[in-house]
């Protein structure tokens, strides 16, 4: 991979002068990950990249599934990784959580109303490490207070880590303590880490942990602590947190709490999250201790963290009330006997203190880099052509043969390292366009961290794909274009390809490809502010759309002729909505739209000043719909994909009362957001990706209509 990863020798001593500069940095690092630049000159122009060196090589495909979640703190997965992590534990795949801090705050573990004790941060981290064991032994369904096989793991560099691991039922969950102190001597934190040459960290020693002895971090030793992980555990999934997460202005209306300044999240979430993908592209580049083995086969999710309480609520109360018991399990109680000296939970977040708390956290979860995994098309045999993101490379599957079912071996594209979600089209001419948002560089310790849009396409139809072409981003400052949302594109048959964007500024952007496939500028098209995740389309009369959820309404952008600019054009008396909204076009040029309102398990399809109720079709999540063609050629009845309740695939034929959603006898759990492919009349397909990292198909077939 083309990425800037350099880094001093860690638990290198640091000469005076470097520990001088290092002092002098330290305060301005720490708010530098969110501050507004103003007046900043433009960032430079990226160039154009060749394929990764590695992009030809076959992805190695011979591990069973698991899911690596990496975390700042004790609880961040109960509160913005859940529930997909829990319906991927209830699947059947085995689960590894890393906490990269010791959690240990100031030290203080109270429950509310009771009287303030004595400061013993080794005692806290204990606690918290206890209330992880008791929400996770709940999630596997066995006593919480069963007891844990406890031990020393060895990692690179001389680091020591604690481990816990428990199985039942053929299922497992290992928990992996670094325990870097939150506050390390000299007053360092972990954003100093990722940004301050020469910074180096300490753990503490948890009450009752088997690890005796501290370990020292210099940057560079988490991001090969972290790669070490991943090549002894050879994860399928990767979560992590947000690396950048939205600015936010704190005010009256939006107190800052414990937000970081200037952003949407906690001060150590981010610089996790940074070291994370670091490692996920030293790894996935051959960096790892595995030197020589095949690109490992991995997708990758990001989640939103304190962004939870800024924007309205997305999950029902089932699926809430599903975290709380988690996380309940992990706040426990003074009064359990848990069999732990140091504590049985974070008192905190005990008992209903979740669901009362007014900040929220608990009651949505948000993917950073929302958008389908993987992007379906159609090639001209009719077979099923997917485009992902694989090891942090683009990737691109071939149905084994048109309505097999059943994918080839993954074709590797390079571009990486990638965001999880990447766009996929079909210009006029039948040549095949991807753009996917791409970490330009993660250097850290004040060295380059930027971001750019960049595009692959077909020299012709069906043939070989040129390089690599950066787009850059619409934002000529790079700590903004570090903001900029995930891509979604639309081909138009005049030969363009509309690219659309969320900015910093939590608007919308657009860069048009012309029919010769020259890219024209980055334009503005304004609107109050939108959630990332935007649905695009084409009506009957082949003008483009596109919508997104914002804070009061559905937010809409148009062309009033085919071929015209694109521009805000408002819907009127449409809800508040709290997913993304799915799009289908009306057959009087309009477009209805499909989507749940905050906290609402039932969606209402919204079209020609009617809401209807689509009551049969509870779950969570955004949903797609799509009109069903009748034998005559005349729009039939509406399709819908979406999640059920348990985090399961389901789709509806119809919005009669008499529908019913259909499930795949394969039980399907879906890493991130599948995909719809429209086929002939009422052949559809759906596309999505296992917790294996392997992409599937399923062909649901009608049963009930309307």
């Amino acid at each position: 991979m083309n990425i800037r990863t350099s880094s001093p020798a860690a638990g290198h001593k640091p000469s005076r002068r470097q520990a001088l500069a290092a002092l002098a940095a330290l305060t301005a690092a720490t708010t530098a990950a969110c501050s507004r630049s103003s007046g900043a000159s433009p960032a430079p122009t990226i160039p154009a990249r060749p394929l990764s060196p590695r992009a030809a090589e076959s992805f190695a495909g011979e591990e069973n599934a698991l899911l690596l979640q990496i975390l700042a703190h004790p609880d961040d997965d109960l509160y913005f990784m859940n529930p997909d992590a829990e319906h991927m534990l209830t699947a059947g795949v085995p689960v590894v959580c890393v906490y990269v801090t010791a959690g240990e705050a100031a030290g203080i573990n109270r429950e509310a109303g009771t009287p303030l004790p004595h400061v013993d941060k080794a005692a806290y981290s204990s606690a918290r490490h206890q209330g992880l064991r008791q929400a996770y032994a709940q999630m596997l369904g066995v006593d919480r207070f069963t007891r844990w096989e406890r031990s020393v793991l060895e990692l690179p560099r001389g680091v020591t880590a604690e481990t816990n691991v428990l199985a039942s039922g053929g299922r497992s969950v290992r928990l992996i303590f670094l325990n870097i102190a939150m506050l390390s001597a000299g007053q360092v934190r972990i954003p100093q880490l990722w940004d301050v040459p020469g910074i180096v960290m300490r753990t503490l020693v948890a009450t009752g942990s088997p690890v005796r002895t501290p370990s020292t971090y210099g940057h560079q030793t988490l991001v090969d602590v972290l790669v070490g992980i991943m090549d002894r555990y050879r994860p399928t999934v990767i979560h992590t947190l947000d690396p950048d997460p939205d600015f936010q202005v704190h005010d009256a209306t939006h107190p800052r709490d414990n937000d970081q300044p200037g952003c949407s999240d906690h001060r150590d979430h981010t610089p996790v999250a940074l070291f994370a993908w670091k490692a996920i592209a030293q790894w996935a580049d051959g960096g790892g201790p595995g030197r020589g083995r095949r690109a490992p086969r991995f997708t990758t999710t990001s989640f939103r963290g304190y962004y939870n309480q800024r924007w309205p609520h997305n999950l029902p109360p089932a699926v809430v009330a599903q975290k709380a018991r988690a996380v309940a399990a992990y706040g426990g109680s003074p009064l359990w006997n848990c069999g732990n000296q140091a504590g049985c939970g974070d008192y905190g977040q005990g008992g209903t203190r979740p669901l009362t708390n007014r900040k929220g956290w608990i009651r949505s979860t948000h993917y950073r880099y929302p958008g389908a995994l993987p992007t379906p098309l159609a090639d001209r045999d009719g077979a099923v052509v997917a485009y992902g993101v694989l090891g942090a490379q683009a990737v691109r599957w071939r149905e084994t043969a048109p309505g097999s079912g059943r994918f080839g071996a993954p074709r590797g594209l390079g571009g990486g390292p990638l965001a999880p979600a990447l766009c996929a089209v079909r210009d006029s001419r039948g040549r095949e366009v991807l753009i996917a948002l791409r970490f330009s560089a993660l250097d850290g310790q004040g060295g380059a961290n930027t971001r750019e849009l960049v595009a692959l396409e077909q020299h012709t139809p069906g043939g070989q794909f040129r390089a690599w072409t950066g787009l850059g981003t619409p934002e000529g400052d790079p700590e903004r274009g570090r903001r900029v949302g995930c891509p979604t594109a639309v081909a138009t048959p005049d030969g363009q390809v509309h690219l659309f964007v969320r900015t910093a500024d939590k608007g919308l952007a657009t860069r048009v490809r012309d029919a010769a496939g020259r890219w024209g500028p980055w334009e503005r098209l304004g609107g109050a502010e939108i959630q990332d995740g935007l649905t695009v389309l084409l009506d009957q009369q082949a003008r483009v759309h596109v919508v997104a959820a914002g804070r009061d309404t559905v937010h809409h952008w148009a062309q009033d002729r085919p071929g015209g600019p694109v521009a805000l054009r408002p819907l009127a008396g449409l809800p508040l909505p709290g997913v993304q909204p799915g799009a289908v076009p009306a057959p009087d040029g309009s477009i209805a739209l499909v989507y749940r309102s905050p906290a609402d398990p039932v969606p209402y399809l919204h079209g020609n000043g009617a809401d209807l109720p689509l009551r049969q079709f509870e779950g969570y999540g955004p949903v797609t719909a799509h009109a069903l063609a009748t034998s005559g050629g005349r729009q039939g009845p509406l399709l819908l994909l979406g999640r059920g309740l348990d985090g399961e695939v389901q789709v509806q034929y119809g919005t009669s009362p008499g529908a019913r959603p259909l499930r795949s006898a394969s039980r399907l759990v879906p890493v991130g957001t599948p995909a719809l492919l429209p086929g002939e009349g009422e052949q559809v397909r759906v596309v999505g990706m296992s917790p294996g990292s392997t992409p599937w198909i399923w062909h649901p077939r009608p049963t009930s209509r309307a």
